[in-house]
């Protein structure tokens, strides 16, 4: 949690870069804002700051109607170090409690629901149900400000199975009926389009480009201002497109979706993919002291890639071949094996192959060793057996996987904040590129396992991935970031 004097500050100034890092509680109101919240500041001496909405929330405090604190871009920070506990976040935000018990998700987790409620109790003063329910909640909160679907679908995108229990739940959490809601908030924009924030700054022009030169044609489009794809979640299909709103600071994205029920974990994942919750303000500062001098470029993201499956397919497609050689062979795979979606997102569409129809595949029609071909089917294969696994620990124990690989994938597959590629010949060519006398490390934070914070290692990686060097490097011949 951030200091009082900090957090006065940036609730005063209301500056955007502390939008989701903290929450402002107002005691004389019972309320809970955003730093960015457009009312009248209250006075210092009535105000509380929690870390969390959902900490807000068991002070006894209702989120406001004016900056809407669900719309709030996710802060990294209340993840804290404990790698189980962000294990078990993501699943919640996938739903894992929606679809089955705690006890199930303490199963997948590998530990006891005791020890599980006691990391929630610890970290949030809820148990992880609760947890579940108020997110759960506030998404619905976002969809009755944001949509003018009817209440009843709502209840269903953001996971109740039963409009009775949705109305008791959303009263409970949130102060006051879902029409109650959307009668006082009104509604914005029409069908599925949602504004999703981050923190400034944003270097979207950089993550752009990355993006455009692996755009795969049918399965992603990107102009200017926008970046769209196609994607399947668990039995779902569907499609996105994100427009850059730079002067709001986020992304106006329109979702076409077959189920809504997965519509909270799709909208999740969107957030991943673009890196809308990095605190690019504490990774830059972070890095400025570890490697004075380092030229930056502002607000730089982590690209991500929909899901580990494709990363990890789109990976061995790459291994030893330059970008474009990479992007070609993945645009052959899709337009033989990719379902087709016709007239999805404006246009024809495909899905990036399922692990079935690559494993039932010869592939012969990819210009690649046949050994490649046989990773390929190997690992769509085993993806086949465990289709819901982010555990990449077997992945190396299948032929034609190596610690490259394993390691790129989970880089843009889960943005896995602490991958460096120490072994990737464009980072090696990147850094000898800056020369010697461009970088000093800081003694006490010489190796990247000493570094402050995750995320600096995730800056670092995405640096050498997109950075602007001062002298720009030899082309890669063989392993490279894709």
């Amino acid at each position: 949690m951030l200091d009082r004097a900090t957090c006065q500050y940036a609730r005063l100034a209301r500056d955007a870069r502390f939008d989701g890092q903290f929450f402002t509680a107002v005691r004389t109101t019972g309320i809970y804002c955003r730093p960015v919240c457009p009312a009248t500041p209250p006075q210092e001496d009535n105000v509380d700051y929690y870390a969390s909405a959902v900490e807000a929330a068991k002070a006894g405090y209702r989120p406001c109607l004016r900056c809407r604190p669900d719309s709030a871009p996710g802060s990294p920070a209340w993840k804290g170090t404990d790698t189980t506990l962000e294990r078990a976040l993501r699943l919640i935000n996938e739903g894992a409690l929606q679809h089955a018990s705690l006890e199930q998700l303490c199963t997948r987790l590998g530990i006891g629901d005791r020890h599980l409620r006691a990391l929630f109790q610890r970290r949030f003063g809820v148990s992880p149900k609760h947890y579940a329910l108020y997110q759960q909640c506030l998404f619905a909160k976002q969809l009755l400000h944001q949509t003018h679907l009817p209440v009843t679908t709502i209840a269903y995108a953001s996971g109740f199975r039963s409009l009775r229990r949705f109305n008791d739940c959303f009263r409970t959490h949130m102060g006051l009926a879902p029409s109650q809601l959307r009668r006082q908030a009104g509604t914005t924009a029409g069908g599925l389009t949602l504004h999703l924030a981050y923190r400034p700054p944003y270097a979207w022009s950089v993550m752009q480009r990355f993006l455009a030169k692996r755009r795969i044609d049918g399965l992603e489009w990107i102009d200017e201002n926008s970046y769209g794809r196609t994607f399947a979640w668990q039995h779902t299909k569907g499609c996105f497109t994100a427009i850059h709103d730079p002067r709001r600071h986020g992304f106006k994205v329109t979702l076409e979706l077959d189920d809504l029920s997965v519509m909270k974990p799709v909208v999740t994942n969107i957030r991943r993919v673009l890196d809308l919750d990095a605190d690019t303000r504490a990774i830059e500062a972070h890095l400025a002291t570890a490697i004075p001098g380092l030229p930056l470029i502002e607000g730089l993201r982590l690209p991500g890639t929909w899901c580990l499956f494709e990363a990890g397919i789109r990976a061995i497609l790459g291994q030893q071949v330059s970008v474009d050689a990479a992007k070609r062979q993945s645009q052959v795979l899709v337009d033989r094996l990719g379902d087709t979606l016709a007239e999805a997102c404006g246009g024809l569409r495909r899905t990036f192959p399922a692990p079935d129809t690559i494993a039932a595949s010869d592939l012969a029609f990819l210009s690649m060793p046949g050994a490649r071909r046989e990773a390929l089917r190997r690992f769509a294969a085993w993806y086949r057996e465990n289709p819901a696994s982010h555990d990449t620990a077997h992945w190396q124990m299948l032929k034609g996987i190596g610690p490259w690989t394993v390691d790129y994938a989970r880089l843009r597959g889960t943005s896995h904040p602490d991958i460096w590629l120490a072994g990737d010949l464009g980072v090696k060519q990147a850094l000898s590129a800056l020369g010697e006398d461009d970088i000093r490390l800081d003694p006490q934070v010489a190796s990247l396992a000493q570094l402050p914070d995750p995320a600096t290692v995730e800056s670092l990686t995405c640096t050498w991935i997109t950075l602007s060097p001062l002298r720009k490097p030899p082309r890669p011949a063989g392993n490279s970031c894709r």
